[in-house]
């Protein structure tokens, strides 16, 4: 793969180049690919737990691994015992042989992984692991207190999903509708598909307000904000850029201190910037309106019209929480992928 050298801007012409979409066309496949690869994984785990899954009512869940956060964000009001998201290796002191440890690694383990699952196995809990078959985690964890689900698509979200399937049937969690979560990634897919122009397409549109701007990305609801974390991770791969993803009052210290444009400077006096010097706010909305969401919401597009700042609204409000949350991932990764397109800093597929 070879790496293209940056542009000195964006280009919005190739956002509409048949050509040069196409080669970026398998990472453009693999974001349009998401729902087939939530169906996958789901297929597997009911298969699973048709032939019969036991596990016992435990003291306590203890979640490591990617999307862990984002179990936490759905069991947390649901989930009748105790419920930690695990950020570091090992398990937490007082986790034991009455507790359940879930662990998700669907590409496969790292040290801090590995070692969670030694120490899992090591102090008698139940461990309900996602894994590649055939993998060197999988392996080690095989044991009579262990339930491995076969990961073959290393995809996180769709391995979250499996995993909230078996934490529901074990009494843990919601029920996950995972064909919902599914048809709500390719819808999304359809809107933002390459073919799409950019008058039609949201994740072109939110790549052009970004395409000169720093990003600051804010989300109200839980998984809102969780999904604002991960857009703002994907911005920075794609465009090499600092991006920000904070709760509101983070935000608005920044919106606060930003200064209006003088429409009659001359952008040709004095010296250019490097790069983009004004941010640009993105509000993953996902219908929540709990009174201190639509009062942040409020506060955050008030300072960014005193500051003149431009925003960018991602709204996906229908369907469960998952399904929301999924959509609003969706197409800020789409967006992501554009920007990265539009300012050259993507790498390339070669020709064959």
């Amino acid at each position: 793969m070879e790496q293209t050298s940056p542009q000195i801007g964006f280009d919005d012409a190739r956002l509409e180049d048949p050509a040069a979409l196409a080669r970026y066309d398998t990472r453009l496949r693999a974001l349009a690919e998401s729902g087939a690869r939530v169906r996958r994984e789901a297929t597997a785990v009911a298969e699973l737990l048709h032939r019969g899954v036991q596990t016992d009512r435990p003291r306590a869940v203890v979640v490591a691994g990617a999307e862990a956060r984002l179990l936490r964000a759905v069991l947390e009001p649901w989930c009748p015992v105790p419920f930690v998201a695990w950020p570091a290796a090992g398990l937490p002191g007082w986790a034991g042989p009455l507790d359940l440890v879930a662990v998700l690694a669907p590409a496969g383990g790292d040290e801090e992984v590995d070692a969670t699952v030694a120490e899992a196995l090591r102090r008698g809990a139940q461990l309900v692991v996602t894994a590649p078959p055939g993998s060197a985690l999988a392996e080690v964890a095989a044991s009579r207190h262990t339930i491995v689900l076969p990961s073959a698509t290393r995809d996180g979200l769709a391995a979250a999903v499996a995993m909230l399937d078996v934490l529901h049937s074990a009494g843990l969690g919601p029920a996950v509708d995972a064909e919902e979560v599914a048809t709500a990634l390719d819808e999304v897919a359809g809107r933002c598909a390459p073919s799409q122009n950019l008058a039609e397409n949201p994740a072109k549109a939110a790549a052009l307000v970004l395409a000169d701007a720093l990003p600051l990305v804010w989300g109200g609801s839980v998984l809102a904000a969780r999904a604002s974390r991960r857009l703002a991770e994907a911005l920075r791969r794609s465009s090499g850029r600092p991006s920000l993803a904070a709760d509101a009052r983070h935000l608005l210290a920044v919106l606060d201190r930003v200064e209006r444009r003088d429409l009659f400077a001359d952008p040709f006096e004095g010296d250019a910037p490097a790069g983009p010097n004004r941010p640009a706010l993105v509000v993953l909305d996902d219908g929540a309106q709990e009174p201190a969401v639509r009062v942040q919401r409020g506060r955050l597009l008030a300072a960014a019209e005193r500051g003149d700042v431009r925003v960018h609204q991602i709204r996906h409000d229908s369907g469960s929480e998952l399904a929301r949350y999924a959509s609003l991932l969706a197409e800020g990764w789409w967006a992501a992928e554009y920007l990265g397109i539009g300012l050259g800093t993507l790498p390339e597929e070669q020709a064959p």
